[in-house]
């Protein structure tokens, strides 16, 4: 609540008081430098300690604020904010096409997360989710399928780097170079790519793309079980993660925790399988878990998740049909008719001449469309993905305009690190970068 006009600024405490109007609360704030110093006066024994505010595990720039006693964590808190950016704010500013060059930076992660969740929000109050082409909603599938493998690849490498492991890191960073290849061949980016756009794809698959798919499902499933090999049997790695980090299913969910975390608990929970998106209910794979509710279960899980991936990727492969990556409402698609040149940049020079040497109103239509964007009906939709972390929602409002009203994402990193207190507090110093490194949290996704 907020302080009494009549409040005293100074006081040290919060107080109560009683008046003609009520019961008055003092509060008063303070920073970590006013607890820390509080602390060491009240007790020699009780250190406050920063980690932070840059770990190598956090994937961003996390400060953690650890209360110890000798090497046992007795309070663990999360300092965020380090890396905003403002980038729902920045939302509101710009086009719904626009739009997808910001939400692809959050987790820098999982950028094709980002632009489906968006997007399909956003085509849910346009009313086209099903005038969406099954050749632009199976790409997106391959392509976050992909995207989930390259996540999974930093969490193994940042997290074996941790450990000391520097083959395991060596290993994951290895692969996922294997998976940026694809994106820039398909994308023309290795990140950032906008490539989902509301309606379909901003382009089709450039030739080569199958082979080169085919060569990588090959390569990645053999270099799978070289992890095991590495890692999953390896004692020495088992005995560094087992029991760290504990987390059962009543606190996943007192807390909101998603994705391989709550999955470690025993609870087969995944937005592909619960409220499927983009024709996932079409697919054969399963949902790993574990019932160890430690680190160990959730190293376990994302080993599996990529092989699942592998295999929903192989059934992509199978599904691609020739046919449009776009919707067919002239309105709503933008770029209109795109079809690259030689040079791989900017609209060809055939649909140039067209717009520009032959129809007036095409030309009038592409500029309004490029400068100005389509409108989207008022209202506000809220859509969910299952990200490599947990669950991606995105909750969209329209007021009618060209730009979104409103634009918020609920990042499954930001729900994740609230657990990091139960994680942490009454274990070792050292499990706290086992535990941070579980969570797999990218600070782009929690500060927006």
């Amino acid at each position: 609540m907020s302080p009494h006009p009549n409040t005293d600024a100074t006081h040290a405490t919060a107080g109560i008081r009683e008046t003609t109007e009520g019961t008055v609360y003092d509060v008063t704030g303070g920073d970590w430098d006013e607890i820390a110093e509080a602390a060491r006066k009240s007790d020699d024994e009780r250190i406050i300690v920063n980690m932070g505010p840059q770990h190598p595990s956090t994937h961003g720039v996390l400060r953690l604020i650890l209360e110890i006693d000798g090497e046992t964590v007795t309070e663990a808190r999360c300092g965020i904010g380090y890396l905003h950016t403002g980038i729902e704010k920045n939302l509101e500013y710009r086009t719904w096409t626009q739009g997808t060059t910001f939400v692809t930076r959050m987790d820098y992660l999982t950028p094709f997360f980002n632009e489906a969740a968006y997007c399909l929000g956003v085509e849910r109050l346009l009313g086209i989710e099903d005038d969406v082409p099954d050749r632009a909603q199976i790409i997106r599938v391959l392509l976050m399928e992909l995207n989930r493998l390259s996540s999974h690849c930093v969490y193994i490498a940042t997290g074996g780097m941790e450990l000391g492991a520097t083959t395991v890191m060596i290993y994951g960073f290895r692969d996922r170079e294997l998976v940026l290849d694809l994106y820039e061949l398909i994308t023309g980016l290795r990140m950032n790519h906008a490539f989902i756009r509301p309606g379909g794809l901003s382009q089709d698959l450039p030739p080569g793309t199958m082979d080169a798919l085919r060569e990588f499902v090959k390569k990645m499933r053999k270099n799978l079980t070289e992890y095991d090999k590495l890692a999953t049997t390896n004692p020495i790695f088992k005995g560094r993660l087992q029991g760290i980090g504990h987390l059962d299913l009543a606190g996943c969910m007192a807390l909101g925790a998603t994705g391989p975390i709550l999955r470690s608990t025993g609870l087969p929970y995944d937005l592909r399988k619960e409220q499927p998106y983009c024709g996932y209910e079409t697919y054969d794979f399963e949902v790993p878990t574990e019932d160890t509710c430690d680190a160990y279960g959730r190293f376990k899980i994302r080993i599996e998740e990529m092989r699942q991936s592998l295999r929903i990727i192989e059934q992509c492969m199978e599904r691609l049909e020739p046919g449009p990556v776009m919707v067919g409402d002239k309105k709503i698609a933008w770029p209109a008719q795109l079809a690259l040149g030689p040079d791989g940049l900017g609209n060809s020079l055939d649909h140039i001449k067209k717009i520009m040497g032959t129809s007036m109103e095409a030309l009038i239509h592409h500029f309004k469309l490029v400068t100005e964007g389509f409108r989207v009906p008022p209202g506000q939709a809220y859509v969910a993905v299952e990200s490599p972390k947990g669950e991606l929602g995105v909750h969209v409002a329209s007021d009618g305009g060209t730009r979104p009203y409103r634009v918020h994402f609920r990042d499954p990193s930001f729900n994740n690190l609230q657990s990091m207190a139960a994680m942490c507090e009454g274990g070792q110093v050292a499990d706290v970068i086992v535990a941070v490194a579980s969570l797999d949290p990218v600070m782009g996704g929690v500060d927006r």
